[in-house]
Formats: structure tokens, sequence, C-alpha cells
């Protein structure tokens, strides 16, 4: 993410250095028109500013929402799993309201919601688990 920030900045002081060199239209010489023909690159310069806010922040956002919910729907009985708090317990019993129970430790029990589970973390937990096999 470091390096798409990078790339993001620099963008964004090409742009405010370009906007700045853009005459506005009552700063035309000719009269209220604009000169030079730079009129219609502050709307391609718009849409690219879209496009690219678009590509860095809105399409990722959304992978990442798809991909932590198929997460949350395919967790069954005898995952292992950590909580967003940093809870780490085994599923015992996956209810129909959107919680699940899990096992903290031997015969102590937990009611959480769904949406509480860390999908990187407990994919860490699980990591070391599926080298070893």
């Amino acid at each position: 993410m470091k390096s798409i920030s990078k790339y993001l900045s620099a963008a964004i002081l090409v742009a405010i250095t370009f906007s700045s060199c853009v005459p506005g239209a009552d700063q035309g010489g000719s009269g209220g028109k604009s000169s030079g023909g730079f009129g219609g690159f502050q709307f391609v310069f718009l849409g690219l500013m879209i496009l690219v806010f678009w590509m860095f922040f809105i399409r990722p956002q959304a992978k990442k929402a798809k991909n932590q919910k198929s997460f949350i729907t395919n967790l069954g009985k005898g995952d292992k799993i950590v909580t967003i708090a940093g809870i780490h317990g085994t599923i015992n019993k996956v209810n129909d309201d959107g919680t699940l129970n899990i096992e903290v430790s031997p015969g102590s029990y937990l009611k959480i919601e769904k949406s509480a589970i860390s999908m990187e973390w407990t994919a860490s937990l699980n990591k070391p688990a599926l080298e070893k096999k």
C-alpha cells in the first residue's frame, strides 16, 4: 500500500500543478473565451482522477468485502478462529441467527457474532497448520 500512496500523492501533485496552469473562464485574454484549448483537459483530468480513486480505493475495498463475506459463510464446526478482539477459539456450533458458539478453553464457551471474526488473524493462525501437512 505504501507504493500506491506514493504514486497517488505524485498524481495529486501533478494534478495541482496542471490545474493551476489552466486559465479560468474569467481569466482569458480574449473576452471570456478559453484560450489554448484547455477546457476539455479539465474534464479529461477529472475523469482520470475518478478512475484512479476507483482503481486504488473502491475496487480493492469491494474485493476485500467480498472475500470477508465468503470467508464468514464458509465457517464450520471445528474451525479455529481469532476474533477482532484477539480471542482465540474453536467453533462449537453455528447458529441460525448469525452467531457462533466458540470454545475458548475446555468447557468454556462464548457466543459471538460472525462479523467479529478477523479473516487476516484467522488465516495467519491456520497457515502454519496448513504448511505442516
